[in-house]
């Protein structure tokens, strides 16, 4: 189980040690060196940087500090400890430009585009969505976390449209309505493999891949009581031979949801590198065909996910508001290629 320390701040015992990461190893952990296991769970760490960590006494099991040789055991409790702060927490505002698509006193809505993380994170400190608001924007409000202004979020490689909070009393309605399901966001994605259905419902619990931190995964059977309860709607737009254009509507946000339960139900994104869908998933094993889908790629090169819609009650005047957004030219440009090629694919069966 890996616990979410994102908001922790607090400064630990007269050290002043502030904790980084935490982790609790599962149950049917096999003895392994906790240099080897932290590099699974901590996005660009190198196994030289664990290992100093553990030699300067930063790397705790169980509130003892341990060399990099420690083998972790079944529901060790692992934390990384330093000396400043979590740098994500170090906010510099950034004079970086953004595509504002409504604003008022209460709130302002943002096209994001695709490369854009939202968050200061790991590796991710600058350039980010939060470094450009509070360039923009003076005392936005914290939401449980510390982030200025977010309400939700999407993925860095994920384009669309994001509703910011800017004042307190906004970012608490607001952050209620998407806790209690009422707010309506539809995605549209281009997904490996002929979808059978026309539409359907997924459900299946969401967590932290037990052996990659940076996947999530569902679970089912035995495991069905870890993970977040998530739902996602889909919609076949339109079929295109190898690949499906489908709509996606979220009933919860999980992290990474849509590129779950997609790959959940055989269907990866396309060009999704983080879950396997840069490879060739469906398809011929023609040398053109191969030639083809890495022109693609090219065109796309990111996950095919674009949070198109987005509607909320308006958190003052409780009036519904509701925002569409166009698909961005690279993912339209793939499905353009992608049309072309299964008409020219279907004249040649005629």
């Amino acid at each position: 189980m890996i616990e979410d320390t994102n908001q922790n701040l607090e400064e630990q015992n007269d050290d002043e040690l502030y904790e980084h990461y935490a982790f609790t190893a599962e149950k049917g952990q096999t003895p392994l060196r906790i240099d080897k296991y932290l590099m699974n769970f901590i996005e660009n760490a190198t196994r030289n940087k664990i290992q100093a960590a553990a030699k300067n006494g930063s790397i705790y099991v169980n509130d003892l500090p341990v060399k990099s040789n420690y083998k972790v055991k079944p529901f060790d409790k692992i934390r990384v400890l330093f000396e400043h702060p979590p740098y994500e927490y170090l906010l510099t505002p950034e004079d970086i430009p953004l595509n504002i698509v409504y604003e008022d006193d209460d709130l302002l809505v943002v096209n994001k585009e695709a490369g854009m993380v939202v968050h200061p994170g790991h590796g991710n400190y600058s350039g980010t969505l939060i470094n450009a608001l509070i360039y923009h924007f003076e005392n936005l409000p914290n939401n449980s976390s510390n982030r200025p202004g977010l309400v939700h979020r999407i993925d860095k490689d994920t384009s669309g449209l994001l509703v910011i909070a800017k004042t307190e009393a906004a970012m608490a309605n607001l952050s209620k309505q998407f806790f209690n399901k009422t707010s309506e966001r539809e995605y549209i994605a281009i997904v490996w493999g002929n979808v059978d259905e026309e539409e359907g419902t997924i459900e299946g619990n969401i967590g932290r891949h037990p052996k990659n931190r940076l996947q999530n995964t569902v679970y089912f059977g035995d495991d069905e009581d870890k993970g977040k309860p998530a739902v996602t709607h889909y919609k076949v737009l339109e079929r295109l031979g190898y690949v499906t254009l489908v709509s996606c509507k979220l009933e919860t946000g999980r992290t990474h949801q849509i590129r779950v339960h997609m790959k959940y139900i055989g269907h990866t994104l396309f060009n999704d590198a983080r879950y396997g869908g840069e490879k060739i998933l469906k398809g011929t094993t023609f040398s053109k065909y191969k030639q083809f889908v890495d022109n693609c790629f090219k065109i796309l090169p990111r996950q095919a996910l674009h949070a198109k819609t987005l509607g909320f009650d308006h958190p003052t005047t409780g009036k519904f508001m509701s925002f569409d957004s166009e698909v961005p030219q690279d993912i339209q440009a793939c499905i353009e290629k992608w049309r072309h090629y299964s008409k020219h694919q279907e004249m040649d069966l005629e």
